[in-house]
């Protein structure tokens, strides 16, 4: 069920929104949605919230104002994009150029370690994005499916949610790393040299005298642009070549674990089963 009205209160804002009730399926196990719409403010004002829980999207589509959030201001202009997690204390204000917004409130289980990621990797309260454009179509199909009777709502929100997040993740994790090009351009070289060698005995030492770069430098460059550890991710590379091996060729386990580059059918059975969750055997099997 969703609420759609539009309101002109207290002659504040003039907003259009939707409050929308995901169902128990979506809300334990879903991104769902709780609240999305759009707003044009008629006079200055500030709007606070505290212990919400939900996480907050809002892009400036005009005007100007603040957002106050941690303890830190800041000036949010045409194009500004927030996404903040609502438990904490926050407020946003428009005053003379007065502000069109579109936000959504939305939740999950996982979102708790998802924004602790996003934190962690240098995500940003406030950004603003080359191209805004993406992120208000995200917001108004979002708009459109929770308005409609899809008996799939729930799923498309959940997709549409995704994609806004992947948008938001592209946009702003490590806006610092933008002016050390040198640098990320050496870890996607790192990179490259893995998707390309990866049969290979590789370690950090081999790594670390092909590049010319400190152990310190390769781990934390590696993990802080990829977030995943040069360990993870050749294993990864490696589990990802073996399921093409065992679903598209008539190779044997054993082949397959040297030819990857992981070794023994015992041991390339156990990192499989670790990664998978089951065995390559099973693997094959159920293709």
């Amino acid at each position: 069920m969703q609420e759609l009205f539009s309101n002109n209160a207290e002659a504040i804002v003039s907003s259009n929104r939707v409050l929308y009730t995901a169902s128990s399926f979506a809300r334990n196990s879903l991104l769902h949605l709780q609240e999305i719409g759009s707003l044009t403010a008629l006079k200055p004002h500030i709007s606070s919230r505290l212990n919400l829980n939900s996480y907050l999207f809002f892009i400036v589509v005009d005007g100007s104002g603040t957002l106050t959030y941690e303890m830190k201001e800041y000036i949010l202009n045409r194009g500004s994009c927030v996404f903040i997690d609502c438990k904490k204390s926050y407020s946003h204000s428009t005053e003379d150029k007065l502000w069109t917004l579109k936000w959504v409130h939305f939740y999950s289980p996982t979102m708790s370690s998802i924004y602790s990621k996003y934190c962690e990797r240098g995500g940003r309260p406030v950004f603003t994005p080359d191209d805004s454009a993406p992120f208000i179509s995200s917001l108004e199909k979002i708009m459109v499916i929770a308005r409609s009777s899809d008996y799939l709502r729930d799923m498309k929100i959940n997709t549409e949610l995704s994609r806004l997040m992947s948008l938001i993740m592209a946009e702003s994790w490590h806006p610092e790393n933008r002016t050390l090009p040198s640098k990320k351009a050496s870890v996607v070289e790192i990179k490259t040299y893995l998707d390309e060698n990866y049969k290979a005995k590789i370690t950090l030492d081999d790594l670390c005298d092909h590049f010319y770069i400190s152990k310190h430098y390769l781990t934390h460059s590696f993990k802080d642009q990829f977030g995943i550890s040069i360990t993870s991710y050749l294993q990864s590379v490696r589990i990802t070549h073996a399921k093409q091996l065992l679903r598209f060729s008539s190779k044997s386990v054993e082949e397959i674990g040297y030819e990857v580059g992981i070794g023994a059918p015992h041991y390339f059975s156990r990192v499989f089963k670790e990664v998978e969750g089951i065995a390559p055997v099973e693997y094959r099997k159920q293709w």
